[in-house]
C-alpha cells in the first residue's frame, strides 16, 4: 500500500507540473506591435510599421438605379429578346472604389501620394432608337484609374483630373452635374501649387489630356493657370486653359458663398473660343466645336446651384445649367445619411436639347448628347457605403 500510494502520488505530482507548464505556455502572450496613430495629415492615418510614412485607406461601394429618358444620363435602352423591338430598361451600375493616401515629412516639405481605383459592373445608357435596336447587356467594364499622383511640396505629378476642373471645383453636389458639360476628367499632369497661407492660392498645370480630341498631338502640352481667393464668406476662383491641339482658349470664373451655416450657393461661368474646333472639313480629327476644355456648346455656358442642410443627416442639392446653343439642364436631389458611412440619394434630372430637330450648319450644334427627343426627364436612386 505504501509503495502504491507513493507511486500514485508521484504520478499525480508529475501530471500537475505538466498541466501547469502547458497552461503557462498557452497563456503567455506574444509581443504585439500596436498600430501607431498619425494625426499630421488628418484623421484616419496610421504609421506604416518601421517607417515615418503615414497611410490612410478608404473607399466606397455604390449602387445606382436609373430610370427614364436616356439623355438625362439616367435611363437606358435595349431591345426585346423575342421581337427585337427597342424599349426602355433600367440603367444600373455597381461600383467598388479603393483609395489610398500617404504622407511623409522631408527636408523639401511633405511628400504625399493619392490613388483612386474604380471597378464597375452595369449596363450602358447609350441611346438606341427604333431605327437601331440593340441588346444592352450588363457587363464588367474593367478597372479604371481615377487618380495616381505624388506631390512633394507644391509639385504634383501623375494621373489626376485637369486643373481646369479640380482647382475651380465641380459643378455642385448633384449626381448628374454634366447635363451641360464643363470639362474633362482624365489627364496626366505636372502641376505646381502655391499657397500663401492667407487665403490666396494658385496653380500652373501642364497636361497631356485624354481621348481622341483631348490627347496632345505633339510635344507641346495643354496649359492651365488658376488663381483663388478664399475667405470666411466663400471664395472667388478663376482658371484659363490653352488647348494645344486646336490652339483654342477657354476660361471659367466661379463664386462660392456661404450664406449661413446651413445654406451655400455657387455660380460658375465659362467662355471659350471655338476657332479651329469648328474646322471639321479640314481637321483630321473633328472637334465639333468641343475640345478638351471647352466641352460646352457655343462660346459660353453657366452653372449655378445650392446646398441646404436641413439637419446633420439630410441635405437638399440643386443645379441649373445652360449654354449658348440653348441646351439646358436642371438636377435636384435629397441626400439622407441613414447611419454614419451609409447615404441614400434620390435625384430627378431634366435635360433640354435646344436644336433638336432643327439641324444646324454650326458643327458645335450637333446632337452631342445623342438625345432622342427635345426634352428628357429621368431619375437616379443611389446607395453608397463609404469606409
Amino acid at each position: 500500500m505504501n509503495v502504491r500510494s507513493l507511486f500514485l502520488g508521484s504520478a499525480a505530482a508529475l501530471i500537475s507540473v505538466s498541466v501547469a507548464c502547458a497552461a503557462d505556455e498557452v497563456s503567455a502572450p506574444d509581443p504585439t506591435e500596436y498600430v501607431k496613430i498619425c494625426d499630421a495629415y488628418g484623421s484616419g492615418y496610421f504609421y506604416i510599421p518601421d517607417t515615418e510614412t503615414c497611410l490612410r485607406i478608404g473607399g466606397y461601394i455604390r449602387y445606382d438605379i436609373g430610370l427614364g429618358d436616356v439623355r438625362s444620363y439616367d435611363g437606358a435602352r435595349t431591345s426585346d429578346l423575342r421581337t427585337g423591338e427597342a424599349q426602355g430598361t433600367w440603367r444600373k451600375n455597381g461600383r467598388f472604389t479603393f483609395k489610398t493616401w500617404t504622407g511623409q515629412e522631408t527636408e523639401f516639405g511633405a511628400l504625399r501620394t493619392y490613388t483612386e481605383t474604380r471597378i464597375n459592373f452595369g449596363n450602358r445608357n447609350a441611346y438606341s432608337g427604333p431605327e437601331s435596336p440593340q441588346k444592352n447587356n450588363a457587363f464588367n467594364s474593367g478597372v479604371t484609374l481615377g487618380s495616381a499622383w505624388m506631390q512633394l511640396g507644391g509639385l504634383r505629378i501623375g494621373k489626376d483630373g485637369p486643373a481646369f476642373d479640380t482647382f475651380i471645383g465641380y459643378a455642385g453636389n448633384v449626381l448628374d452635374n454634366i447635363l451641360v458639360p464643363y470639362g474633362d476628367f482624365d489627364a496626366n499632369v505636372a502641376q505646381y501649387y502655391f499657397d500663401a497661407s492667407n487665403g490666396f492660392s494658385a496653380v500652373v498645370s501642364l497636361e497631356q489630356g485624354s481621348g481622341a480630341v483631348g490627347t496632345i498631338d505633339s510635344h507641346v502640352p495643354h496649359v492651365v493657370v488658376g488663381v483663388k481667393q478664399t475667405q470666411g464668406w466663400g471664395a472667388i476662383t478663376g482658371v484659363i486653359a490653352r488647348d494645344s491641339n486646336y490652339e483654342a482658349l477657354a476660361g471659367k470664373v466661379r463664386v462660392d458663398v456661404q450664406v449661413t451655416d446651413d445654406l451655400s450657393l455657387f455660380g460658375m461661368f465659362g467662355y471659350g473660343s471655338i476657332g479651329n474646333l469648328n474646322d471639321d472639313p479640314t481637321n483630321a480629327v473633328a472637334g465639333h466645336g468641343r475640345g478638351f476644355y471647352k466641352t460646352w456648346g457655343g462660346n459660353w455656358a453657366f452653372w449655378a446651384g445650392a446646398t441646404y442642410e436641413f439637419d446633420e443627416k439630410t441635405s437638399f442639392n440643386l443645379q441649373v445649367s445652360g449654354d449658348q446653343l440653348r441646351n439646358s439642364g436642371v438636377a435636384a436631389n435629397i441626400a439622407y445619411m441613414v447611419v454614419p458611412g451609409f447615404t441614400v440619394t434620390a435625384e430627378v434630372d431634366y435635360y433640354h436639347y435646344g436644336n433638336f430637330g432643327l439641324g444646324t450648319a454650326d458643327p458645335a450644334g450637333v446632337n452631342w448628347t445623342g438625345a432622342g427627343k427635345k426634352n428628357s426627364l429621368a431619375g437616379i436612386l443611389r446607395f453608397q457605403s463609404s469606409f
